[in-house]
């Protein structure tokens, strides 16, 4: 006799889900329309910017706002490209620190036992508890004192040590068997073998998060505090220096407010699939 399988009923309703779904699309629109809005403003000519109600989309949408914005940034004594430089290598360079140093330190807090990794562990959660403006002054000092004002590395160092992504890594990593790192312990494998072919991989979704948090911190970085020179200044500042010019500059205004977002989004939209897929099919357990 075949065996009758039943199949396992929903236990919302079809009203349930539609309800939902409704719910969803609605917090969808709620977080898109910011963006829709921006990228509509930096498209609209002067005189449409400034109607009031406000019109969401652009009626004769034009790109005069973005070729100003180069005009007016080409005029500058420091060339555009020197900005674009300064920003992006600070953004590298304090991206791979931060993943690199967070990592480490995470995999041996982590998988390894040792005097006061407790009370480190402590420490690193209490430090994400102060705000960066809290913190401000004694970064300064600190900074100062290593001669690091007016420097890249008075932004890249500090970027370094954030909290954020150790504590992170550190709790990604907790969820890995420790039998992984045994049975490669036995097979002959070095403690950085083992972090670069095991740990590494399967803690992806956690250091692609990382990246995200970090690319959007140092690429909207002014730098205002400890970079000075106008050669090393940073494009969101220069950006944001258009911004202040007044009426007249309200669409470069606007198309500043969309070369400053493009590139986290972008990031994010590129890391976003690995970051599910990841998620999906890493549920490993001892």
């Amino acid at each position: 006799m075949k065996k009758i399988v039943k199949r396992r009923k929903p236990n919302r309703s079809v009203v349930g889900d539609v309800v939902i779904y409704f719910l969803l699309f609605l917090i969808a629109l709620a977080m898109v329309f910011p963006l829709v809005f921006a990228v509509s403003s930096a498209l609209k000519p002067l005189d449409e910017l400034f109607l009031f109600p406000p019109k969401v989309f652009a009626q004769n949408p034009t790109m005069d706002n973005f070729q100003d914005l180069f005009v007016t940034m080409g005029k500058s004594w420091v060339t555009f490209s020197r900005y674009i430089f300064n920003t992006v290598f600070i953004t590298v360079v304090g991206t791979a620190g931060h993943l690199i140093i967070a990592s480490m330190g995470a995999f041996v807090l982590a998988k390894y036992e040792f005097p006061g990794s407790k009370l480190f562990f402590s420490i690193v959660v209490t430090a994400l508890m102060f705000n960066g403006y809290v913190t401000a002054i004694p970064n300064y000092l600190i900074i100062s004192k290593l001669g690091w004002i007016d420097t890249y590395w008075a932004i890249i160092v500090p970027a370094f040590a954030a909290p954020m992504g150790l504590f992170l890594m550190k709790q990604f990593m907790e969820g890995l068997p420790m039998s992984l790192v045994e049975a490669a312990m036995i097979d002959g494998a070095s403690r950085w073998k083992i972090f670069i072919q095991i740990i590494m991989p399967n803690v992806k979704p956690a250091w692609l998060t990382l990246i995200i948090f970090s690319v959007q911190n140092l690429w909207n970085n002014k730098a205002a505090t400890f970079i000075y020179s106008e050669e090393k200044k940073t494009l969101v500042y220069a950006l944001q220096q258009i911004q202040s010019g007044g009426i007249a500059r309200t669409g470069q205004a606007a198309a500043v407010t969309v070369v400053v977002m493009v590139v986290p989004i972008l990031i994010f939209v590129l890391s976003e699939s690995q970051i599910l897929e990841t998620m999906a099919s890493s549920g490993l357990k001892d």
